[in-house]
Parts: structure tokens; C-alpha cells; sequence
């Protein structure tokens, strides 16, 4: 049960800070639950079955190769996992009525990160215990939050203008780059601390996420 409970805990912090955000049109419960649990199940089977496709008929990657470790890092595991987000905002979210001004692109696309995240969260934190479960509350969680946000702005400013695929494709491009840095550093953890590049992307995209939140309240169509 603690393990439980470790794996879930940030993830409901990342929602209660983004849905505070939400400061002038609330989104219907129904509709952020149903993201999150979309974000679990659709977004976690289709990565698995990318991910099935990937091992089985492209070559493996050698760990020692900073090439080949960038190519896993951008073009495996970011395109695949925010590519499974990324149809779930785009084909379920965005069409709905709801979905009635920029900001509620950022909030159901990191309801649909959020439930990605405690599924990946659970396997492990449940394989390396509570040590691994306080550190991704500080490292992974965030970091797919940021993603969210990222790549939710750009989705939230596509629906209300007529570059839609533009602004959607910003969107998923924007999240597979701060995923792939973020993966990246960390994937290379041969070099002698070079992971600090994971922590320098992290902060970056925490930054630029509380610019996004501040940008999307400041245009809501329901401010005044």
C-alpha cells in the first residue's frame, strides 16, 4: 500500500496544481477523468505496441554509443510516448465543446500525461521501492508534466486559429524535444556527470511551462 500510495501521491499533485490554474472556465470532472484514465490504458497500449514493433524489427542500441543513444532517446522513446499522449488530446479532447479556450489544452493534455506517468510510475517504483518513488516525484513526474504543458499550449492555441495541424504539430514536436534532452542526458550516464544536463532540461522546461500557464490565463476566453 505505501508503494501505492508513493506512485500516486505527485501525480495528484501535478493535477490539483494545473487544475488550480484553471482559474475562470473549469473543466467537467467526467471529462479530466476520462483523459487520465485514456492517458493509463489507450496511451500505455499504444507505446507498448511501438514499443513491441521497435524491439522486434529495428536493431537494438548500443548503450555505449552516444549516437545511437541520442537516436533511442528522440526517435524511440520520446516520439513513441508523446506521439501515445498525443492522439489522445488530439482526437478525443480537442473535439469536444469543453474544450472552449487555450488554457484547457494544456490541462487535458497533462490529465492524458498523468495517467501515462502512474502507470510508469507504478512499475518502477514497485521494482525499486520508496527510494526510487521519492526520486521520480522530484525527476520523472515533473519532467512528464512539463511535456504536458509543452506540448498541451501549442494544442490549446491550434484549436482557435486555422492552422490547426500547424500548431498541434509544434505541439507533439515541442514535447518529443524536451522528452528526448530530458532521456538523453540521462541515457549517457556513461559520461562522468553528464546527467546534469537532465536536471538543466528539466528547470527549462518547468520554466517555460509557468510561461505557458501564464500566457493561456492571461488570453482565456472567459477572463472577464
Amino acid at each position: 500500500m505505501d508503494l501505492f500510495i508513493a506512485s500516486f501521491a505527485p501525480v495528484i499533485v501535478v493535477i490539483f496544481y494545473i487544475y488550480i490554474k484553471d482559474k475562470f472556465e473549469k473543466e467537467p470532472k467526467k471529462l479530466l477523468l476520462y483523459n487520465f484514465l485514456f492517458g493509463a490504458i489507450v496511451s500505455v497500449f499504444i507505446s507498448s505496441i511501438l514499443y513491441l514493433f521497435y524491439d522486434v524489427y529495428l536493431p537494438k542500441s548500443d548503450d555505449s554509443s552516444v549516437l545511437q543513444q541520442f537516436i533511442k532517446a528522440f526517435f524511440v522513446v520520446a516520439l513513441i510516448e508523446e506521439f501515445s499522449k498525443y492522439v489522445i488530446v488530439r482526437f478525443y479532447a480537442q473535439p469536444k465543446s469543453d474544450f472552449n479556450e487555450p488554457f484547457d489544452g494544456i490541462i487535458y493534455a497533462v490529465m492524458v500525461s498523468m495517467g501515462f506517468a502512474v502507470v510508469e510510475n507504478l512499475f518502477y517504483v514497485f521494482e525499486g521501492g520508496l527510494q526510487v518513488a521519492l526520486l521520480r516525484a522530484f525527476t520523472a513526474i515533473p519532467a512528464h508534466a512539463t511535456f504536458g504543458i509543452l506540448m498541451g499550449y501549442f494544442m490549446g492555441k491550434a484549436k482557435f486559429t486555422n492552422q490547426k495541424a500547424k500548431w498541434n504539430l509544434i505541439g507533439l514536436a515541442t514535447a518529443i524535444l524536451f522528452h528526448g534532452s530530458y532521456d538523453f542526458f540521462l541515457f549517457i550516464n556513461f559520461i562522468p556527470g553528464i546527467s546534469i544536463g537532465a536536471i538543466v532540461s528539466l528547470i527549462l522546461g518547468i520554466w517555460l511551462s509557468r510561461k505557458a500557464i501564464k500566457l493561456h490565463q492571461k488570453n482565456s476566453n472567459f477572463k472577464f
